[in-house]
């Protein structure tokens, strides 16, 4: 039934997918937290409002994140060569993956922010916090379980991201998957990569899921 399938190509693919999905997901949230906090002070009525800023901060989050994907995969290839020495491999794929999704990213935890109470933030206020402490001490703790959650939603777009790269020689399962499953008619190679990465999407939920439930109980 598997006489396509190469368990060693399978296995290095999926260990590709991995490295992508781990350095992706680093970036992205390094990137996006502080994005989403900077969205959410600048914003009318905040602590720090801004127009300006905020004006600008959030066009920009808007087009990388109403740009289709494979779009941005394409238009990167410059930028990542620059960045990375090549636009291939797992290395390639790295700078376009955090770009397409830490906007994203930071709208989630603009809106995770949101949803805490004020009346925490004016606590901290009455007892002299500056607005660091309120943001660090304050603000992202409330909103931690949110935040988890929204690092959940992008590591699981992410895959799917990852599989798209594959399109520009990114490698992983994504790259098997048209390689072989597509553009030679293995059925069965296309088969075992939509299962690996359908199961990887499985345990990122799963796992995002517990922390969330871990957090909300401390």
């Amino acid at each position: 039934m598997f006489d396509n399938v190469d368990w060693g190509d399978i296995g290095q693919a999926t260990i590709d997918t991995l490295l992508m999905l781990a350095g992706s997901l680093v970036l992205t949230i390094a990137i996006g937290i502080p994005l989403g906090v900077l969205l959410f002070l600048s914003g009318k009525r905040r602590l720090a409002s801004n127009p300006v800023l905020n004006g600008v901060l959030s066009f920009v989050v808007n087009v990388l994140r109403s740009l289709p994907f494979i779009i941005l995969l394409i238009v990167m290839l410059p930028v990542t060569v620059l960045l990375v020495g090549t636009s291939l491999g797992v290395a390639g794929a790295i700078p376009p993956l955090v770009v397409g999704t830490a906007p994203f990213y930071a709208r989630l935890v603009e809106n995770a922010l949101r949803e805490v109470d004020h009346g925490v933030v004016e606590a901290t206020q009455a007892m002299g916090g500056s607005t660091w402490q309120i943001v660090t001490r304050a603000l992202l703790p409330e909103a931690l379980p949110g935040i988890i959650a929204a690092a959940t939603v992008a590591a699981i777009a992410l895959v799917g991201y990852t599989a798209m790269a594959g399109v520009v020689g990114a490698g992983g399962l994504g790259d098997l998957a048209i390689r072989f499953g597509y553009q030679r008619f293995q059925t069965d190679v296309m088969i075992v990569t939509v299962v690996l990465l359908l199961v990887m999407v499985q345990i990122l939920q799963m796992i995002g899921d517990w922390l969330v439930a871990r957090v909300s109980h401390r």
